[in-house]
């Protein structure tokens, strides 16, 4: 296709309807919120109808180049997500509104806005392509016991944590300003990573048509995959290129692809378990997992796989 790998400056209305129909596996978009957010070359204030008529119109493009397996995600607050809903369900098929949450500091108010939504609909829900994902177990800090009591079915309990649901609480806003771009609504890298590792194999190729400063390319770069961005900024393509000279696809552990951060695996694919498991030093009774915490193999013996470099790149 001629824009893989690419970063497109322009108007993504513009460059979308120059794509082919079921040419690309997923679509992910972070529009503007509409809540007069500074951008560097973009004014976040229009009319609400004028608002979603616009957005109808990239959401619809979004869905038409999408492939019959692919999926199409939708990051915003829950207001506009309502809106965007109402859309997607007349071209698409509805599978997923997971909560992200992300709360602010106190406010003082009732019901304070802690969350935001990813919508997750899928082209052709009998094509469509998701795996199962897990995340390590929450455990208490002090304790290092797991947080949450599994009773008499410890011995059941998935050595290294158990499937990711629908509410994510484990993953975090960027909140320290030297690992922030010049942008006001900066996702976390292993955000994206986890949906692409939920939504595609290797090769497969992402499209972002509001690419921001190019959080999307760099986890599908890391992940072995694909991209296509466009971007209305020429400042922020330029953000985005120096940012993916600087990459590399090795985000793995042997032959399976991970997300990692703090130098720690964060999010991997349940069917590739059995290529991760052999990495890990794991306690032989199960329930001992409940109070010890599995790590990395450290050896380097020939019998031993090799551990996976978890390098300061991986961190945001």
């Amino acid at each position: 296709m001629e824009y893989t790998n690419k970063i497109v400056t322009g108007d993504c209305l513009t460059v979308m309807r120059t794509i082919s129909d079921n040419s690309v596996d997923v679509t992910f978009a972070d529009p503007p919120f509409n809540l007069k957010k500074k951008y560097n070359g973009y004014i976040d204030s229009k009319d609400m109808e004028e608002y979603l008529h616009w957005c109808q119109q990239w959401i619809e493009e979004m869905v038409r180049i999408t492939k019959p397996t692919g999926s199409i995600l939708v990051h915003n607050i829950p207001r506009w997500l309502t809106y965007y809903a109402s859309f997607l369900n007349y071209v698409a098929n509805f599978r997923h509104w997971i909560s992200w949450s992300a709360p602010t500091s106190p406010m003082g108010k009732s019901l304070q806005p802690a969350h935001y939504g990813i919508l997750f609909y899928a082209k052709d829900m009998k094509q469509n392509k998701c795996y199962e994902l897990r995340s390590p177990h929450k455990r208490d800090r002090k304790s290092k016991y797991l947080s949450k009591d599994y009773g008499g079915k410890k011995a059941a309990l998935h050595p290294y944590g158990p499937l990711v649901t629908d509410v994510w609480t484990d993953i975090h806003r960027i909140k320290h300003n030297k690992y922030r771009d010049k942008h006001p609504c900066q996702l976390p890298i292993h955000l994206l990573e986890r949906l692409i590792l939920m939504t595609t194999d290797e090769g497969d190729t992402v499209l972002d048509p509001f690419m921001g400063t190019g959080t999307t390319a760099v986890a599908a770069k890391r992940l072995g995959r694909n991209y296509i961005g466009i971007e209305l900024d020429p400042m922020y393509v330029e953000i985005i290129k120096n940012k993916l000279s600087q990459e590399t696809s090795n985000s793995k552990l042997g032959d399976a692809w991970v997300s990692i951060f703090l130098k720690k695996i964060v999010t991997l694919r349940n069917i590739d378990w059995d290529i991760i498991e052999p990495y890990y030093i794991i306690p032989e009774d199960h329930k001992q997992v409940d109070f010890i915490e599995i790590k990395l193999n450290s050896s380097n013996s020939a019998h031993s796989p090799q551990p996976l470099d978890l390098s300061e790149t991986s961190l945001f």
